[in-house]
């Protein structure tokens, strides 16, 4: 999966790249629906503009309802987290800055899409729903993507250094202690 200087290496680590980048657009593509479309409704909330505010409603109304809706929010972005540095295809990239880089970029697409809602009717503005999907993505990449990094880094270490045609090892050669060096 590590990147190198021509097309003609791995091809395995395009075509991983490149399912990625499907799996990433249609993933932003079900989002876009999800979050853009316009609702038919008979009032809409005023925008939640003060931070945890919204969580805080969602505790008030019970805990089933608030685990709910928190999952929910964590949830919407949180394929991001491992679709992002997929797309990318390194393996020896920094653990912290491949999260700060995926959760900044979830970050801005957050961002994006809680603007881009201030002009779809019945949608409104939650920086709550900001906060969760950033919370969401960066939780997704930490428990998935190190450990992938580490088994495919592993897989291709085993493909790079196959073992001796020999075949397996037989121990140790023995030696008889009663003869001794010729001087």
């Amino acid at each position: 999966m590590q990147r190198q200087g021509s097309i003609g290496g791995d091809s395995a680590a395009i075509r991983i790249r490149a399912t990625g980048g499907v799996l990433l657009l249609a993933h932003l593509a079900f989002v876009a629906w999800l979050t853009l479309r316009p609702l038919d409704v008979p009032w809409v909330t005023p925008a939640n503009l003060q931070p945890f505010a919204g969580i805080r409603a969602d505790l008030d109304l019970g805990w089933q309802e608030a685990a709910r809706r928190i999952t929910e929010g964590l949830a919407l972005l949180a394929p991001l987290g491992v679709l992002i540095p997929m797309t990318h295809g390194r393996l020896t990239a920094s653990p912290l800055g491949s999260l700060v880089r995926t959760a900044a970029a979830a970050a801005l697409i957050s961002l994006a899409i809680e603007l881009l809602q201030t002009g779809v009717p019945g949608q409104i503005v939650d920086v709550d729903s900001l906060l969760l999907n950033t919370l969401g993505v960066a939780l997704a990449h930490a428990t998935i993507v190190p450990a992938a990094r580490r088994h495919l880094r592993r897989r291709s270490e085993r493909a790079q250094h196959p073992a001796s045609p020999q075949g397996p090892a037989q121990g140790r050669t023995p030696t008889i202690p009663r003869v001794g060096i010729a001087p």
